[in-house]
């Protein structure tokens, strides 16, 4: 059972330790066809922070490392309307070509029918990935000022060789400290082949996942960044069934001491119409959401961050494992409506979503 602090005596509701990437998208174009790009900001352990607050109405603060040139102050810049606290950032200076620091480029296309979403990022020797031990005071931020929640994740864990010992650095700390942790294992391969692949993956998230509480992924998550399989899930992950990965939760939480674990079931038909449903395990229980047969997707960069931040939503508000699970899965649904990494919704959204209000026009 979660024990999470009370929030009279924290600054913060959450707060978050990954990268945020400057996202370059091309709209309906190609990345290699466009000539124009939109912007925004966006990263796995950041979107969960920037849900929280945005949509959720939560404080929150992200835990990074940007290199202080106009790039970064982009990146602040765009941080400042998802309204996520600042303070903890890292500036490092700028040596005025990259040679040895710089921020991290991701290009983006959302993918249309059978041509699935592509993304090419450009995230080498950035700041946060020059993150070591000793480089953030967590005990102040946990203990002193006070944090409910602390998230971070496998893209981080997989930036360099140190930040797997940030990662652990801060969730000892957070263990000392009473804060409820979570881990959303976002198995990138583009991240691990070049030093080491699954085994890699494996090595460095199975060493972080004993110090974790809630444990968050999808069925490729478990499979390449753990090492577990899902009976009955074929080999191209195209079809997910709930009862094999109730049989893999079980195997998962023999292992683990995780308090719960979630993850979301999806489906993809093509690109722009999914299956869409989760599933959560607490306290020896299954709380399932129902699926949501051909949800239409706008941009599904992004639907998982969300789903984990609606989730945690629940969980902070003492609303209940179910409840959290089908806020999760309701969050993520309306994420993926609109363009971008993070999300444009609002609470009554979500609750409406959650209710089963229709689409008709609200005016």
């Amino acid at each position: 059972m979660l024990e999470i602090r009370s929030k009279q005596s924290c600054r913060w509701d959450l707060v978050s330790l990954g990268e945020v990437m400057v996202r370059f998208d091309p709209a309906d174009r190609r990345i290699w066809t466009t000539r124009q790009f939109e912007v925004w900001e966006g990263g796995g352990e950041y979107n969960v922070a920037r849900g929280l607050k945005r949509c959720f109405g939560l404080d929150t603060a992200i835990a990074t490392a940007f290199a202080q040139n106009p790039v970064g102050q982009l990146l602040q810049d765009l941080i400042y309307q998802g309204g996520v606290d600042q303070s903890l950032v890292r500036w490092v200076e700028y040596d005025g070509v990259g040679r040895t620091v710089r921020n991290g480029l991701n290009f983006t296309e959302r993918g249309y029918g059978v041509r699935a979403a592509l993304g090419c990022s450009d995230r080498g020797h950035t700041a946060v990935s020059q993150l070591k031990p000793g480089d953030f005071d967590w005990d102040q931020i946990f203990g002193t000022l006070g944090t409910r929640w602390f998230h971070t994740g496998g893209i981080f864990s997989a930036l360099s060789e140190t930040t797997p010992q940030v990662a652990l650095e801060a969730l000892h700390a957070a263990r000392r400290h009473g804060v409820t942790t979570s881990y959303d294992l976002n198995y990138r391969d583009s991240l691990w082949k070049a030093i080491g692949g699954k085994k890699r993956a494996q090595e460095v998230n199975r060493s972080i996942a004993s110090c974790v509480d809630v444990m968050i992924g999808n069925e490729e998550d478990f499979s390449a960044a753990l090492g577990y399989t899902v009976p009955g899930l074929d080999e191209h992950h195209t079809k997910v069934e709930t009862e094999g990965f109730k049989q893999m939760i079980e195997t998962v939480v023999k292992d683990f001491p995780f308090k719960v674990v979630a993850t979301t079931l999806r489906t993809a038909k093509t690109a722009t119409r999914n299956d869409w449903g989760a599933i959560c395990y607490s306290d020896g229980n299954f709380y399932e959401t129902s699926i949501r047969h051909d949800l239409e997707i706008y941009d599904r960069v992004g639907g998982g961050d969300s789903f984990a931040s609606g989730l945690i939503y629940g969980f902070l508000t003492g609303q209940g494992p179910k409840w959290a699970v089908e806020c999760g899965a309701a969050h993520g649904a309306l994420a993926m409506t609109t363009p971008g990494d993070t999300t444009m919704v609002t609470l009554k959204e979500v609750m409406q979503v959650m209710k089963g209000v229709g689409a008709r026009i609200a005016r």
